[in-house]
């Protein structure tokens, strides 16, 4: 049966797309960037770079929640197990890398560091112990509303979240304005846009007036995103176009929207691989002040984490480079034994192209 789906998977309408890329491409070198780790996993899954011209090139940024976190904020979890704190957080966060080793490393010395699959786990958890729980909250828009749900809800006392979410958008704009990689347009991120629909983007493109289409996940949405950007470059137009109506409303998810507003504050933060972006971390607001971690809890952490000699992850995440560019990928760094953290969560640029292999760019 020929489902709704299968339309977006078309193999005849690619060809026609991909014929239309070919001949508005040009010769000119074109470069877009993406900044979602599901995009990156179509993008591969689906051979899409070795579709297009070789003048047009898609690279991912800082995409990956788990690969954007930096250091100390992982060193500063780790020693809120030290304290005695049972420290919750997701999966993919337990293997990266950071002063004090790892949040697996930190369990394996007997500090209790616990995985779950969302934050209200951890509130359960907090229900059923006189122990302090903190949730290592991480991720962006698309977390960030249950975060400050769970808050809102008034969780036991003894539960508290460490923050460390960020925003989309203002690492979009420090991309373009540290200059350290040509983008001639962005594929803007499905998940995140249903959250903050097109006018969170808004402010970027007053700023820097480039190309943005707003994608879904299919080969043809991410395939009419690239023939858009290219269309409005040839045009002379940099707006914000949204192909994935079916899940994106121009307006976003205003609940979650108000959500955020009500529990967090937009506060500098920084990034791994980029460095502080102004207003562009979620705080808790002071109202909300019981269950923030970082207010509860007197602990003091140092910067004492470099990345490790020969790995590209901030040139990955900055969007100057793939990562079979780097010298380590493949060879001492693998989904196995990881050395950057865009090589161990499932949606780093580096683990997805370890798993699916090299395309040729």
């Amino acid at each position: 049966m020929y489902s709704f789906v299968d339309a977006f998977r078309d193999g005849k309408t690619a060809e026609q797309v991909i014929k239309f890329i070919k001949q508005e491409a040009g010769t000119r070198r074109i470069r877009i960037v993406h900044v979602c780790g599901t995009h990156e996993d179509a993008i591969m899954k689906n051979g899409i770079r070795s579709m297009l011209p070789k003048n047009v090139e898609v690279l991912m940024g800082p995409g990956c929640p788990v690969c954007t976190v930096p250091p100390n904020r992982i060193d500063y979890a780790i020693k809120l197990a030290e304290e005695g704190a049972i420290v919750t957080t997701f999966g993919d966060m337990m293997r990266v890398p950071a002063g004090l080793g790892s949040l697996a490393d930190a369990k394996g010395r007997g500090l209790d560091v616990r995985i779950v699959y969302s934050i209200h786990d951890a509130v359960k958890m907090a229900e059923k112990t006189d122990r302090e729980v903190v949730h290592f909250g991480v991720g962006f828009e698309t977390t960030a509303p249950t975060t400050a749900s769970e808050i809102k809800a008034e969780p036991p006392e003894n539960f508290s979240v460490y923050s460390a979410h960020l925003l989309i958008p203002p690492a979009m704009e420090a991309l373009l304005e540290m200059g350290v990689t040509q983008v001639d347009g962005f594929i803007d991120p499905g998940h995140v846009s249903t959250i903050i629909g097109e006018v969170g983007y808004q402010e970027v493109q007053k700023k820097y007036p480039v190309p943005q289409v707003i994608a879904g996940f299919e080969p043809l949405d991410i395939l009419f995103s690239i023939a858009l950007i290219i269309k409005q470059i040839n045009e002379g137009r940099a707006e914000i176009e949204n192909t994935y109506q079916r899940a994106v409303k121009p307006e976003g998810a205003p609940r979650a929207l108000q959500l955020m507003d009500e529990v967090f504050v937009k506060e500098d933060a920084p990034w791994r691989g980029i460095g502080n972006i102004p207003k562009s971390g979620l705080g808790i607001s002071p109202e909300y002040e019981q269950y923030d971690a970082s207010k509860k809890f007197d602990i003091v952490v140092e910067d004492n984490y470099s990345m490790p000699h020969g790995c590209k992850c901030g040139e990955v995440l900055r969007a100057m480079i793939y990562p079979w560019d780097c010298p380590l990928f493949n060879k001492g760094c693998n989904p196995d034994n990881p050395v950057g953290p865009c090589m161990v969560s499932h949606e780093g640029s580096c683990y997805i192209a370890a798993r699916y292999g090299v395309e040729e760019t």
